[in-house]
């Protein structure tokens, strides 16, 4: 790299060169609005039809959720290989970044489906464009400099990880609050931000990712000499192939939601399902194309590529269990979790969320400032858009400081009517609330029950208002405006008896900020530790993170042990998804940061771009199986409970890092020397 033609190490921040830091945020507001859309898409898709849901089934919405990360992480094959041929690591990143911007608006009209579908389409091919090109642009600036890149990527996902965080938090808090569309526009708000920031700050990077990467035909042999590699050009099988597993493959990720969501089943011929037998097919033929282009390249290509292929193979293990969280794990937290706190536990809360919101925002305003003083002149529009992005972070923080505080807990009392009837020689009494079109039957008994909702209004005693069974369950109802009611027929009458003691309700998504903040706050001291003398090996940090991930579920499993076998809600302390948020988060720094950092050492720079594509292909196989054992979570608590359907995810990964240990010698020697 010819660094007199880019300034990307000319000024430090943090011991860090300035134009790591310009990546570092455009990542940051990338992430912010991918988890902020992802902290919302199940519970808007399950949640009740009053408070703009959608109604759908859990099983629905997870197969959806499943194919719709699946096709996020299959199109950047795409991307990277034209990044590499044609268009060069920033063009793809922009292109990328302005398509993305276009789906977080249309998912902003979530109310109409063409324009959700639409939106989640437009993700999908705009994250196939800019995520292998950050990851490998980064790669591609430090290629001189391979002793840095481990601490680079640190960096890198630490951005991630405050973009997440903040994403998760403030997305999700408007969503469930203010209403579906503030939180999804939010997130292209900040996309669009992104996107500026990066885009006028492009100078700091010279020429470097502006053209398609040159062909390298070189590699490192164990003795880190530059040696001639031997090329392995697509063949006609090779082609045939690759459009077979193309074909069937995508056919069966979209096919699963359709299958489930519509009367639509491609993969039905005779009134036979043969989706389980497609998709048997479509891997025995991608590891037939996958195993025989490896054998062809030159024997430490060779030995290199199939340790990625390894490390892929413990990634998808670990990601069908992680992306729980945005899925059976976000539904055990809305469903099964209590969330109501009141008097000085609801005090003590606010505190704390304070605390956790405010303390990692200043942290990162603090390195927006270090980054201002190197930059600000040089690259004064980009630098007034990251100000203007941090103002608007800091004004929606306080605003929702505020609300936690001045919002109140009301009793209040509704008409239930009550329905018996004989089953099996067994009477079976079930209760249902009165909506605006309820019509009695004969023999039904009234009933008038009591519920508490929450609201920022201030209500007195024996005023009337409206509220929505948010689950149909009877256990979690929700205020509704006059507007909101009228557009509804399921809206139940209430009459407000008192306002009770401070008491507040934990949103749903607030707990998926756990993950960015433990990751924040653990990065630096797992950086200490890869850098110390008791730096695992490469295989041991997977089996390390795979074990961490089954502590966190063994921790879901005897949680949830209370809870009877098919119920749809409960109320477990709030405990044991923090303790799991934990464990998942120390087992993820064990593994994705460090899986990002060996592929880019272990591919050559020819094909660097194009296996991060591969690596996200691994992770789109994870994030669809996680979707798919997600989608189970109601039929394995039926059949047995839901404490058995965590503890799956428990042994697991356990079986599987005992595996990636009894590889570790095999790994040391494909590796040919890679630390």
């Amino acid at each position: 790299m010819n660094l007199k033609r880019n300034e990307f190490f000319d000024t430090q921040v943090l011991g860090h060169p300035s134009g790591l830091f310009v990546l570092f945020f455009t990542e940051m507001w990338e992430r912010f609005s991918f988890y902020g859309m992802r902290a919302l898409l199940v519970l808007f898709l399950v949640s009740a039809l009053g408070i703009g849901g959608w109604d759908w089934p859990r099983e629905n919405a997870l197969a959806l959720y499943g194919t719709y990360l699946a096709l996020l992480y299959l199109t950047p094959i795409i991307g990277g290989t034209l990044a590499d041929k044609y268009l060069g690591n920033r063009k793809a990143i922009i292109i990328g970044a302005v398509v993305m911007t276009l789906g977080h608006a249309s998912m902003a009209i979530e109310s109409n489906p063409f324009f959700l579908y639409l939106g989640l389409g437009l993700l999908v091919v705009g994250t196939g464009f800019f995520k292998p090109n950050m990851t490998s642009f980064i790669s591609v600036l430090y290629k001189d400099f391979p002793e840095k890149k481990d601490g680079a990527y640190t960096i890198f996902y630490m951005g991630v990880n405050a973009g997440a965080f903040l994403g998760i938090m403030l997305c999700g808090y408007l969503g469930e609050i203010l209403g579906w569309s503030w939180g999804f526009g939010l997130a292209g708000i900040f996309m669009l931000l992104g996107l500026l920031q990066f885009t006028f700050a492009q100078g700091i990077f010279g020429d470097v990712g502006s053209r398609p990467n040159k062909e390298d035909k070189t590699i490192e042999a164990d003795d880190h000499k530059k040696i001639e590699d031997k090329l392995n050009p697509f063949t006609v099988v090779d082609k045939i192939l690759i459009l077979l597993v193309s074909v069937l493959g995508l056919t069966w990720v979209i096919n699963d939601p359709l299958s489930k969501i519509g009367t639509v089943n491609f993969l039905e011929f005779g009134g036979v399902d043969y989706s389980g037998k497609t998709i048997v097919l479509t891997l025995i033929l991608f590891i037939y194309l996958l195993g025989s282009r490896i054998v062809r390249y030159s024997p430490i290509t060779r030995d290199k590529m199939l340790a990625v292929v390894i490390f892929a193979f413990f990634i998808i293990f670990f990601w069908a269990s992680f992306e729980q969280a945005g899925g059976s794990m976000s539904i055990f937290a809305k469903d099964y979790t209590s969330r109501i706190l009141s008097g000085n536990a609801a005090f003590i809360f606010n505190i704390i969320d304070i605390i956790i919101t405010v303390v990692p925002i200043a942290i990162i305003t603090y390195v927006l400032f270090l980054l201002f003083k190197q930059t600000f002149k040089r690259y004064f529009i980009s630098n007034l858009i990251l100000a203007f992005s941090f103002v608007l972070i800091w004004a929606i923080v306080i605003w929702k400081i505020y609300t936690n505080f001045h919002t109140y807990s009301y009793e209040i009392t509704y008409n239930t009517y009550q329905l018996s009837e004989t089953i099996n020689s067994e009477e079976k009494t079930t209760i249902f609330p009165v909506t605006a079109t309820t019509v009695l039957p004969e023999n039904a008994v009234l009933i008038e029950n009591t519920t508490v909702v929450l609201s920022s209004n201030d209500f007195v005693q024996n005023d009337k208002i409206s509220i929505v069974d948010v689950d149909k369950k009877g256990a979690n109802f929700k205020y509704l405006t006059s507007e909101q009611a009228a557009l509804i027929n399921t809206n139940i009458d209430a009459t407000v008896l008192r306002k009770k003691d401070n008491e507040i309700q934990i949103p749903a998504t607030w707990f998926l900020i756990l993950n960015s903040l433990f990751i924040i706050a653990f990065a630096p001291l797992f950086s200490k530790w890869w850098e110390s003398k008791y730096n695992p090996k490469p295989a041991n940090k997977y089996a390390i993170g795979l074990f961490f991930l089954a502590i966190g579920f063994a921790f879901l499993a005897y949680g949830a042990a209370g809870i009877p076998q098919g119920a749809k809600t409960a109320s477990v302390s709030i405990v044991w998804l923090i303790l799991a948020y934990l464990f998942h988060t120390l087992g993820e720094l064990c593994v994705s940061p460090v899986g990002l950092s060996y592929v880019s050492k272990l591919v050559p720079p020819r094909m660097i771009a194009f296996m991060f594509g591969v690596w996200y292909l691994a992770l789109a196989i994870g994030n669809k199986t996680s979707g798919k054992m997600g989608s189970m979570i109601d039929e394995i608590t039926a059949k047995y409970d839901i404490s058995t359907f965590f503890l799956i995810f428990t042994f697991v990964p356990i079986i599987i890092g005992i595996i990636a240990i009894l590889l570790n010698p095999v790994l040391k020697k494909l590796m040919h020397g890679v630390k």
